[in-house]
Parts: C-alpha cells; sequence; structure tokens
C-alpha cells in the first residue's frame, strides 16, 4: 500500500475543504436551525411525542443523516469529477497508485468532510433540544459506515458524470426524495399499513432507522437489518468502483 500516495491525495482534497471552512460551519448551523424551526417548533408543538420520544428530539438523527449522505455524495463526486473535467485524472491514472489507494484517498477525504458536519449538526441540535445518546458507540460506528458508503456512491457518480448537470442530477432526483421518504422526520409506523410495506423497499430507512436506534433505543426495522443493508450497499459499491477501474470506463475515453 503506497500511504504516501493515499496521503497527498487526501491531504489535496481536504485543503480545498478547508480553504471554505466557514461557509463549510455555518451552512449546516443555519439549516439546521431552520429545520429546527419549521419542523421542531411550527410541526413539533402539534406532535407531542414519537416512540416516546419528543418530536424535536426524533428528528435529530434524521437531520444529521440527511445531511451526511448529501455531503458525503456532493464532496467525493465533485473530487473526482473535476479532475476528469481539467484532464489532470490522466496524471493519476499513470502514477504508480492503484485504484485502491486512489479511492482511499478521494472517498477518505469526503467521509471525513461528511463525518465533520454530522458533528457539527449534532452539537447545534443540542441548543435546541436536550439529546442523550443511548449507545454512542453504535452511534459512531453508524456514522462513520454512512459517511463512507455514500462517499464511496458519490465517487461513482464522479466518475459516470459528463457535465456538470448529470453530477447534481441522482442526488437531487434520486437520493434528497428517498432521504425524505426514509423516515428522516416521521417514523414509518405512523403510514397506513400499505405505505409501510412500500417504505421498507427504500435503502435509507435502514441506515435512519439504525442510526435512530443508536439515539433512543427504538427503531422501524431490526438493527441487524440496517448494518447488514449498510455492509451489502458498501460492497456493491467497491465492486462497482472496482469494475470502473478494470475497464476504464468513463475514465479512460
Amino acid at each position: 500500500m503506497n500511504w504516501t500516495a493515499v496521503s497527498a491525495i487526501y491531504k489535496f482534497e481536504m485543503a480545498r475543504f478547508f480553504r471554505t471552512l466557514a461557509q463549510s460551519f455555518l451552512s449546516p448551523v443555519l439549516s439546521t436551525s431552520l429545520y429546527f424551526v419549521v419542523f421542531g417548533a411550527a410541526i413539533g408543538s402539534r406532535i407531542d411525542q414519537v416512540e416516546g420520544v419528543s418530536y424535536g428530539a426524533f428528528i435529530v438523527p434524521g437531520l444529521i443523516m440527511l445531511s451526511v449522505i448529501t455531503q458525503g455524495i456532493s464532496n467525493a463526486s465533485f473530487g473526482i469529477y473535476f479532475p476528469k473535467f481539467i484532464g489532470t485524472v490522466y496524471e493519476l491514472l499513470s502514477a504508480p497508485v492503484n485504484f485502491l489507494e486512489i479511492v482511499l484517498g478521494y472517498v477518505g477525504a469526503a467521509a471525513t468532510k461528511a463525518l465533520f458536519i454530522g458533528v457539527v449538526i449534532l452539537a447545534t441540535a443540542h441548543l435546541f433540544v436536550d439529546i442523550t445518546i443511548a449507545h454512542p458507540l453504535a452511534m459512531l460506528l453508524f456514522l462513520v459506515l454512512t459517511c463512507i458508503s455514500f462517499a464511496l456512491l458519490g465517487f461513482i457518480i464522479g466518475i459516470w458524470a459528463k457535465n456538470f448537470e448529470q453530477l447534481q442530477l441522482v442526488p437531487l432526483l434520486i437520493i434528497t426524495p428517498l432521504i425524505f421518504l426514509g423516515g428522516s422526520f416521521y417514523s414509518i409506523s405512523m403510514l397506513p399499513p400499505i405505505w409501510q410495506t412500500i417504505t421498507l423497499f427504500n435503502p435509507v430507512v435502514y441506515l435512519i432507522s439504525g442510526f435512530r436506534w443508536s439515539f433512543f433505543g427504538v427503531s422501524d426495522v431490526p438493527v441487524g437489518f440496517s448494518l447488514l443493508a449498510i455492509a451489502v450497499f458498501t460492497g456493491l459499491c467497491l465492486a462497482v468502483i472496482g469494475w470502473i477501474f478494470r475497464t476504464g470506463w468513463r475514465l479512460r475515453s
């Protein structure tokens, strides 16, 4: 393993993040505050509790997942797309590094950025509601795995995209709706039976449910299913990335 190459890619990507640190810090704080004003105050005043948890606290895991998933995808996709756009990706492909080292550098940086955003949102949430994390180690595990898995997906999107419009297409039209319909701001037990069944086909449900369990000890699906969903999703992303580098699809053409 060429750790020098991994470190170089990682530091290069993190440097871009630190150049806009104020924006990266203020944006999640402001958006989280707005969500609490709209959902926590306006809607929460009409909903006492959800599964024994105050509504303001109940939506915190969903807010974190919403931001972590979108940030993980956007950072990883832009990180690999921009070298393609300006043509420097060929220098990377001709360097003495294998695909695993390239993925570790880009995905590691994107996951770190997403993790930072998640921590910022969690700290901001403490200003609005009292939160007690029932399983802190499990919470950290779910958070890190989600950052990594969706950074891998973003890496794939960045390679697939041929222009900046396509770069935003999947996150806007597919990922964001799945997050909002995945129980971010409600429990799927509140839905009619037929919609509960349909919602179970949404893979994001398992991530949010497992993450919420780590906070409050309640979940819509068994925690084991949540961990299995993350493992399968991560494995599929790694398999696709491996195939991309073996064939050169959208990289060498």
